[in-house]
């Protein structure tokens, strides 16, 4: 059987090409023992099923494991389902047995599925399975890119004893808490829903009725119906750019006539709720010990805590050997859209140039070292971190993030009152104003700042992920605009962007919206990072603490994350707001519950800045 898709070959140093590939059951065969659908057993009596590809003979080879919720029923035709042969081949062609199984509840698998919610034992007792068996060395590392990464870590933290190498890339939706993010699985941002996990979920989440065939059927059945049964859903298009602004948020999957699954019990969490600390996340009081290849991207959902994370790692592994085994690749492209960086990388709108890497030699070689044992020049050759500079459009190294040399430098707000638009009085200045002219925007929930770009993933049509000219978007009267003077010299931004912002308002809760922008001498103001804070949020995810009328409020967001150059002549905005959506769900302003109203008020926010509140951002320049 053929399969046939499209892969984008990398080569450091040649011109990327990309072509079709044609890849056969019989060209996999001829090199691999393939032993579909294994039932592997679980320590209470759930099966998943599993793919194991590995070498012909007799040796004792490690193995490279990935699990997913995704379909991989190489039987069918589609993206998804056509990666297994590639991966199988890439794998067993290096001398490695490649295992992919699918996550509990998820297709062939049995049991019932929660998003990052099956115990994380599932993936201690795969691991014990996998070693014990004759072909292999008992060495196992993990691979995988989004929901095949994001359960590395939990899984990590169980430090079982053949969990010898990771390669996590894409990894936030796995990241429950961590330093000052409580971002929970990418499903809050400041307190605030991501609204990508509506649209995902929609496609993703299993329905309580979905079919399964009988707890006894035989492997061999198995590998016999899977021709034609693969328990994949079809699920009907759905206009999320239209979809996604139905109130209340609860009853959005439900008014698409959606399944039946986690969202309804998901979505009335709060941020600290006791559920987002069982199962799958990855919380920093907990231990991870084990050798990490780390890939993030600049326009990804959770750049800021997955570099977090990569922090708290090096700085908290208890082995000395494991802290100097993490290493890190930022890319300036979408949510795992690694390869696909060409000779010219267009993200969004913006060409950010040659981005390509050679991620397969260096992931190969990471492995040959940890599961392997081969004495090969990875480390030598391998920078601590590589990331990609915009602007320069060049790759740099640091042997930590952000980059030794950063010098955190303050930016203060100021106007004369009237910072409202991009033709507004609003500026960034080296020192805080002596008095106080306050800009005031109203914030209406029924006509909110429509995301535009930015740093996203997987919500369908409603947003495009990227770097896009927001000049027209900042002709809005409830976007407040302060823009530096246009640069003498050009700068080097690489690091985490912090801000804090004076606020005070009509309402008992509402939203304070940010973005970074770099403005070109021509007017194109391209987004670089964004971020969010639910006010009553603003003393912890803990609790809750609503706002006085008129008493102004420190409100410190959480960092945003970039490495891009401006160029003399460019020059540095931020935007200011209360909404971002559907990037982010809007704050109604009732102080209410918010996912299960469908009304909202109409507030009046307004930003101070002076010497007794300087508002600010701290910008890491690199001298």
């Amino acid at each position: 059987m053929k399969i046939r898709f499209l892969l984008l070959l990398l080569l450091s140093g040649a011109t990327s090409v990309l072509y079709a590939q044609e890849i056969t059951y019989e060209q996999l065969e001829k090199i691999a023992i393939i032993d579909q659908k294994v039932m592997m057993p679980m320590r209470d009596g759930i099966r998943l099923a599993t793919d194991i590809y590995r070498p012909k003979g007799d040796q004792k080879v490690p193995i490279i494991f990935s699990k997913t919720p995704y379909n991989f029923n190489t039987w069918g035709d589609g993206e998804e389902r056509t990666r297994s042969y590639q991966a199988a081949y890439d794998a067993v062609s290096r001398g490695y047995a490649y295992v992919v199984q699918n996550e509990r509840g998820k297709f062939f698998s049995e049991g019932k599925w929660d998003i990052l919610g099956p115990p994380t034992t599932d993936g201690y007792d795969a691991f014990s399975w996998m070693a014990k068996q004759s072909w292999s060395n008992g060495k196992i590392g993990t691979l995988g890119c989004s929901s095949t990464a994001e359960w590395q870590m939990a899984v990590a933290a169980l430090d079982h004893p053949s969990h010898g190498a990771m390669v996590a890339q894409g990894f936030g939706a796995g990241v429950g808490r961590v330093g000052e993010f409580y971002e929970q699985g990418n499903w809050y941002r400041g307190g605030a829903t991501q609204m990508l996990f509506i649209s995902w979920l929609y496609g993703t989440q299993v329905d309580e009725f979905r079919p399964m065939f009988p707890k006894d059927i035989t492997q061999s059945d198995l590998q016999r119906v899977q021709r034609f049964y693969d328990l994949a859903p079809e699920m009907p298009r759905v206009d999320w750019a239209y979809g996604l602004s139905h109130l209340p948020v609860k009853d959005i999957i439900k008014n698409v006539n959606g399944s039946k699954g986690v969202y309804d019990k998901m979505i009335p969490r709060k941020p600290n709720d006791p559920a987002w600390f069982e199962g799958g996340l990855y919380h920093d009081d907990k231990p991870l010990n084990v050798p990490g290849f780390w890939f993030v991207s600049w326009y990804d959902v959770s750049s800021s805590p997955n570099l977090t994370l990569f922090n708290h790692v090096r700085n908290n592994a208890t082995s000395p050997e494991v802290a100097d085994n993490q290493y890190l690749v930022i890319a300036p492209t979408l949510h795992c859209a690694y390869k696909r960086a060409t000779e010219n990388t267009i993200v969004g709108e913006r060409s950010v140039g040659d981005a390509r890497l050679d991620y397969d030699d260096q992931i190969y070689k990471w492995f040959d070292l940890t599961l392997k044992g081969e004495a090969n020049d990875f480390k030598s050759k391998t920078p601590r971190v590589q990331y990609y500079t915009m602007g320069t459009n060049q790759w740099q190294s640091s042997d930590t993030w952000p980059p030794q040399g950063v010098v955190m430098t303050d930016f203060y707000l100021t106007s004369g009152g009237k910072a409202n638009t991009r033709n507004g009085d609003g500026q960034l200045v080296a020192k805080a104003p002596g008095k106080d002219q306050p800009d005031t925007f109203t914030y209406d929930p029924m006509n909110p700042v429509k995301s535009y770009g930015g740093n996203v993933c997987c919500t369908g049509n409603a947003v495009q992920g990227g770097a896009f000219d927001q000049s027209e978007m900042e002709l809005r009267d409830d976007i407040l605009v302060y823009t530096s003077a246009p640069l003498k010299e050009g700068i080097e931004v690489s690091g985490f962007i912090e801000s804090t912002l004076y606020l005070s308002s009509d309402v008992k809760d509402t939203d304070v919206t940010i973005k970074l922008i770099d403005v070109y001498p021509d007017g194109k103001a391209y987004n670089l990072d964004e971020t969010i804070q639910r006010v009553r949020y603003r003393e912890g995810y803990d609790k809750e603490v609503f706002m006085e009328k008129g008493k102004v409020y420190p409100i410190k967001l959480s960092p945003m994350s970039t490495s891009n150059y401006f160029a003399a002549g460019h020059s540095i905005r931020i935007e200011i707001s209360s909404s971002n959506f559907p990037r982010f769900d809007r704050n109604l302003n009732t102080g209410g519950n918010n996912y299960d109203e469908a009304k909202g008020v109409v507030a009046h926010n307004t930003i101070h800045h002076s010497k007794k509140y300087p508002s600010l951002i701290r910008i890491p320049i690199v001298k």
